[in-house]
């Protein structure tokens, strides 16, 4: 699996037995995603520079469309997952970033903004799967780590498994919703708000606002 981030090493200390555990049994199943490269994916990202945190669920179960990044595909993926569309319809509807035809995120995570899905592996077209696993302790971890740095931070909570994280953001500033997904975002997902319910939270901590835009990178 990928390196870590020095302050993510460290961070996740508590749980680097649990991970090699996971490594073992990943490396006796067939069939699952995303790539091994991408698996730790977020945890790239500076653990100091985290300033927004938006969990999924788990990846996407389609072969090509994982990256290790919550909600994002590779820049070639077509068509877009149904559940990154309407976050895309919300976006533009809230702060009026323009719809990109892709589905690469990687502009937020330099932004600040973490994707950190709940559990970071599934079985090829088996949603679910690999729940129960471990995955939920590592990013229990990673989150508890979040909430203790004291800095300004935001987490973004759509549906029940991410919800499920509240109790371990402490004082942290919370923004729930409806999940994107297809079968739910009808019932209080769109007009929401939430990219701007973020940055409004972020100024309130002496923090800039993301830069939502997704289109620089052409």
């Amino acid at each position: 699996m990928d390196t870590l981030d020095a302050g993510w090493a460290r961070a996740l200390a508590p749980v680097h037995p649990r991970l090699r555990e996971l490594s073992a049994w990943l490396a006796t199943e067939a069939d699952w995603l995303p790539d091994p490269a991408c698996v730790l994916r977020a945890f790239r990202q500076p653990f100091a520079d985290v300033r927004v945190l938006v969990v999924g669920q788990d990846p996407y179960p389609t072969p090509g469309h994982p990256v290790g990044l919550s909600f994002a595909v590779e820049r070639h993926v077509r068509p877009l997952p149904r559940s990154l569309v309407n976050v895309y319809k919300e976006l533009h509807a809230d702060v009026g970033v323009p719809v990109p035809p892709h589905g690469d995120l990687t502009a937020w995570t330099r932004s600040g903004v973490m994707l950190l899905n709940r559990v970071l592996t599934v079985g090829a077209g088996a949603s679910g799967s690999h729940r129960r696993r471990g995955w939920e302790e590592v990013t229990a971890t990673a989150v508890r780590a979040l909430a203790g740095r004291g800095t300004p931070l935001v987490a973004l909570l759509w549906g029940r498994d991410a919800q499920t994280l509240r109790p371990l953001l402490g004082d942290v500033a919370v923004v729930e919703g409806v999940h994107p997904s297809p079968l739910s975002a009808s019932r209080g997902f769109f007009g929401s708000r939430p990219f701007s319910a973020i940055d409004a939270l972020l100024r309130e901590q002496g923090a800039d606002a993301v830069d939502w835009r997704l289109d620089l990178d052409g």
